[in-house]
């Protein structure tokens, strides 16, 4: 099986990264082959009040043509009131893609994994913001009481436990985002604050971590701190076989950033029609009247959008906003530009499925 590997990056530019902590931008991998499952291992105890949990997750390497574990840990809020939304992996056009974290005042969408710890899929249980002081569940946290005094107890039921890395696709988790995880979309994030960045490149630079050496099961599952391997909990042991391909990095990008996909709908490809060819005449007049249908519709969902955006862009020139501000607002019009577009593109594909020509007898070619 030749294995390849496509770069889809959702970067403004790297000088985008530079201007402002106000705004980030989502780096998304594709992957032909799917992460490991996420292992079994014990979260440490909170190193002291104010702390949030951030679970463990696989993250790729680009070089390595590798997945790598990057441990869990406990970091502090960069403001009062917000939390972090974990990064997951999902199945799309053929590969797996990976959707960065972030910190906002809500919880996002996180693919419906299962991390742990208060995250159960959906939302946050392991503990609310009262006011400037943050409150741990002890039901489903590591808390040293005596240390601690803000906690309460509040047990979490109907939890399904799995050790599923990843959002659809073959054996992935079936979810998909609710009504009030688009509300949370739309709030003001925040990227990994700069410990977490240090964490990450720790976590990347060690061998150790890297699937292809721990089989799944990394020594170091999860930290107090964010980059303190010292004192680490190590995973008691992987959450499923995992068997990569033999030649995962046989053909790999040259893993240099380049621009992917739009961030506007203007910028937006345009769509190919897809012939029909079902051998039947009268059913394929119906695909494509039916995709004719569904593209007029998909442009008045462009044109609608485009307007929607143009229309916050002269706001902020009248409201003359800072940097900061507008690069908040791209990022938002990225993220709506590719939720349309995926939506888009998932319609067009159950369309085709519909109108698969049928399976040819036996024998006949």
């Amino acid at each position: 099986m030749r294995m390849t590997l496509s770069l889809r990056i959702l970067l403004f530019t790297l000088v985008v990264l530079a201007l402002s902590t106000a705004s980030f931008a989502q780096i998304r991998v594709s992957v032909e082959f799917g992460p490991p499952a996420l292992p079994i291992y014990e979260q440490p105890l909170c190193p002291g009040d104010g702390y949030l949990w951030t679970p463990g997750y696989w993250a790729w390497d680009d070089d390595g043509g590798d997945y790598y574990w990057v441990p869990g840990t406990w970091v502090l809020a960069p403001e009062v009131g917000f939390l972090w939304t974990p990064p997951y992996w999902a199945w799309a056009d053929g590969g797996w893609l990976f959707y960065d974290g972030y910190w906002g005042p809500r919880v996002g969408f996180y693919g419906g994994i299962v991390y742990g710890f208060g995250y159960f899929g959906y939302g946050f249980e392991g503990g609310r913001w009262d006011h400037d002081r943050f409150f741990y569940n002890r039901a489903v946290t590591n808390i040293n009481v005596v240390n601690i005094h803000n906690v309460y107890e509040e047990r979490v039921t109907n939890v399904t436990v799995n050790h599923i890395s990843y959002n659809g696709g073959p054996g992935g988790i079936n979810a998909r985002p609710r009504p009030e995880d688009e509300v949370a979309a739309r709030d003001r994030h925040l990227p990994p604050v700069a410990v977490q960045k240090q964490h990450f490149q720790a976590a990347r630079s060690n061998p150790e971590l890297h699937a292809s050496a721990n089989h799944g099961r990394p020594s170091v599952a999860a930290t107090a701190r964010p980059a303190d391997f010292h004192a680490a909990v190590p995973a008691k042991e992987a959450g499923a076989p995992y068997n990569p391909p033999a030649n995962r990095g046989g053909n790999r990008s040259s893993g240099q950033n380049r621009p992917g996909t739009a961030v506007h709908p203007k910028d937006l490809p345009p769509v190919e029609r897809s012939t029909p060819n079902t051998g039947d005449p009268n059913r394929d007049r119906k695909y494509q009247q039916q995709q004719d249908k569904m593209l007029a519709k998909h442009d008045q969902e462009r044109q609608k959008l485009q307007q929607q955006q143009e229309k916050e862009h002269q706001q902020l020139a009248k409201q003359n906003a800072d940097e900061a501000r507008k690069q908040q607002v791209e990022q938002r019009h990225q993220q709506q530009t590719q939720q349309m577009q995926e939506k888009h593109t998932q319609q067009r594909q159950q369309l085709q499925q519909r109108y698969q020509p049928p399976p040819q007898p036996h024998g006949k070619k």
